[in-house]
């Protein structure tokens, strides 16, 4: 991880100031996103049919101009794993990482009821290791390459950072030669226990099928599979969410504390589930600031 630098300077101040009024801009724009970069080219791996729903892609934000950062950030747009915001949870917030000058990828990974674990992982760690081998293409150090979910999106993404490899060297696919860890997790409202009473109970059918083996699903309830290596964490939620509870995030935090993995949290008392940027929001719409606090204290921007 860079050196960190515990104040903002002039210009990262004036960034933050302009956020506000930058995510209101975006929010509902018409959006013409770049065009999609499938993870696998010649079909991926346990694919069951040929749609577009069968292929997962990247959709790549390159920052660019004198602002940009050697950091990306893979986005990860939720739905309970059986459809995917792509808009607010992707493109909006790929464009919001713009604006700092990081470079983001929009993943659109494969879902539910159609596909169960592990194709949902295998794409985003495909993702990760996409992003790292092909860095120097971006102007991105392979090492401040993080990935940020929203819901169950955020599970797929804190599942990344408690379930990961560091590649296999002997595969005739050189994407394949690179670790899946990522470097840092931003996870909004996320889905993280798979177990009850504090589950979503729609993702874990979609990710998992009706009756899943008990083993597995603890190995998914991410509070539990956290060590000293799940990468530094940021954690967004709100206490009135009634779709994800809040104890999501909680729970995930105090076993960062526990493995001592570097992380902070904002809990805001107001709000509905999947508010995304929140622009229009008072008070929520405050939260994309607190995160490029953190990012800028961790040396990511």
């Amino acid at each position: 991880m860079p050196n960190r630098k515990p104040f903002l300077s002039h210009r990262a101040a004036g960034v933050l100031c302009s956020s506000v009024l930058f995510c209101a801009s975006i929010l509902g724009q018409s959006h013409t996103p770049p065009e999609p970069i499938p993870l696998w080219p010649n079909g991926a791996p346990g694919a069951l049919g040929n749609e577009d729903v069968d292929k997962p892609t990247l959709t790549p934000f390159p920052a660019k101009g004198p602002s940009a950062v050697p950091t990306a950030v893979i986005v990860c747009p939720g739905g309970g794993y059986a459809h995917l915001a792509m808009t607010y949870e992707g493109y909006d917030v790929a464009e919001w990482l713009n604006h700092l000058g990081i470079s983001a990828f929009v993943l659109k990974y494969r879902l539910g009821p159609k596909y169960h674990h592990p194709v949902e992982l295998s794409d985003a760690q495909r993702a990760i290791r996409f992003v790292r081998a092909h860095a120097g293409d971006y102007g991105i150090n392979p090492d401040r390459i993080g990935i940020w979910g929203f819901s169950a999106g955020g599970h797929l993404a804190a599942s990344s950072g408690t379930h990961f490899d560091e590649g296999n060297p002997q595969s005739s696919d050189p994407i394949d030669h690179q670790a899946s860890r990522p470097d840092f997790l931003i996870l909004a409202y996320p889905v993280i226990t798979l177990q009850d009473p504090f589950a979503h109970v729609g993702s874990r059918k979609n990710l998992l099928g009706e009756n899943p083996d008990p083993s597995l699903v603890a190995q998914l309830s991410n509070e539990m599979q956290v060590t000293n290596k799940t990468p530094p964490t940021f954690l967004f939620h709100t206490t009135e969410d009634k779709t994800v509870p809040v104890e999501n995030s909680i729970m995930f935090y105090s076993a960062l504390r526990k493995a001592g993995v570097p992380a902070e949290m904002h809990i805001y008392l107001k709000g509905r589930h999947g508010v995304g940027l929140a622009p229009f929001d008072p008070v929520l719409r405050t939260w994309p600031e607190r995160l490029a606090d953190w990012m800028k204290i961790q040396g990511l921007w």
